[in-house]
Parts: structure tokens; C-alpha cells; sequence
């Protein structure tokens, strides 16, 4: 599948945060678009994520967060099997590297540092994104928007993505090879 104009479709999801500190998450169901099944002669289906647009606006979407706004959290969107157990309706208590480039489950991240920056970022700070030559492909049937609040915003921040994603055709190997990489 090609990543061009008549492949390429959007989805979208979005998460509030709070003014105190904490974790989050919003769940973007894909049932429709992933059959890791193969029958017969037809093959397994994944979607293909080329590339993660993230947004940071007001709590009501429509405008930036006031510029004397505090606060830090980090935003990644995740293979839903890439949750940890403790996952309790749209609480989850993050254990070390799940929010970060080296879990295999990541398929894009931010650092968002309200009111500055830090180390010289820009803010927001895309820490891993997929890309039109190598996309992550989803096989589960969620991805999860997640987000670690570390130090509490001054004001609730909509954090918003929006996905370019093609379904594609896979090989049994390849299907193979990604089912074992997006189980944890």
C-alpha cells in the first residue's frame, strides 16, 4: 500500500488533562480497519500509521493554552496491549519506559513543557513518530492515547491526535513478526 492520496485516510482522538498531576488515557478503537486473521485466500489486514499529528489546545479545542500556563506531561500513543495490568478504566499508573521511544508498543510520543522549555526544546518535544517510508502497523484492535502529567498544569490542556493511516495487505510472516511485537 502506498502512502498517497487515495490510500490515506484520518482518525482522530483527544484527552483533557487535569490540574493536578496523574495519568490518563483515551482508547481509539480500530476493530474495523485490523483482521489479523488470514481465511482462506484472503490475507490479514493491519493499519498502517504513517504519521501522528499532536495538538495541544485549551480545554475546549479552539485555542492555545493561555501562555502563563505551568505544568509538564508527557503524551505517546501506544499499542493497546502495550497497557500495563493495572489499567482501571481511563486511570493508569505508568511503570518505567512505557511512555518512551524504547517500548516497542510506542508509535509516537511528546514532551510538553507549558509556559518554556527545556534543554532548549521546542515544546511541544516529538520524542518518536513513524514515517511514510517505515510506518508502525497496528494488528490489535486499539491504540490508546495516553498521557503522564508530572508536574500539574495550571490549566486543563486538550491533547489531541490525528492519525494518516492506510490499511494494508500482510504477509503471514509479517503478520507473524508483528503479533509477537505488539504482545506484551
Amino acid at each position: 500500500m502506498a502512502y498517497n492520496m487515495k490510500d490515506v485516510f484520518y482518525l482522530d482522538t483527544s484527552i483533557d488533562t487535569t490540574t493536578g498531576a496523574g495519568d490518563g488515557l483515551a482508547t481509539l478503537d480500530l476493530s474495523s480497519y485490523v483482521d489479523p486473521i488470514a481465511r482462506g485466500r484472503s490475507k490479514g489486514t493491519g493499519l498502517a500509521i504513517y504519521k501522528v499529528h499532536f495538538d495541544i489546545s485549551s480545554a475546549d479545542g479552539n485555542a492555545p493554552i493561555p501562555a502563563s500556563s505551568t505544568g509538564t506531561f508527557r503524551a505517546a500513543l501506544l499499542s493497546f496491549s502495550g497497557l500495563p495490568a493495572t489499567a482501571v478504566g481511563s486511570t493508569i499508573n505508568f511503570n518505567d519506559d512505557q511512555l518512551s521511544a524504547t517500548n516497542d508498543l510506542t508509535i509516537a510520543g511528546i514532551d510538553f513543557y507549558a509556559g518554556g522549555t527545556a534543554a532548549g526544546d521546542p515544546s511541544p518535544h516529538m520524542y518518536v513518530m513513524p514515517s511514510a517510508e517505515v510506518p508502525y502497523v497496528v494488528v490489535r484492535d486499539q491504540v490508546v492515547l495516553a498521557i503522564d502529567v508530572t508536574t500539574a498544569m495550571s490549566t486543563t490542556a486538550r491533547v489531541g491526535v490525528r492519525l494518516e493511516c492506510a490499511q494494508v495487505t500482510l504477509d503471514q510472516s509479517t503478520l507473524n513478526q508483528l503479533l509477537r511485537t505488539q504482545t506484551v
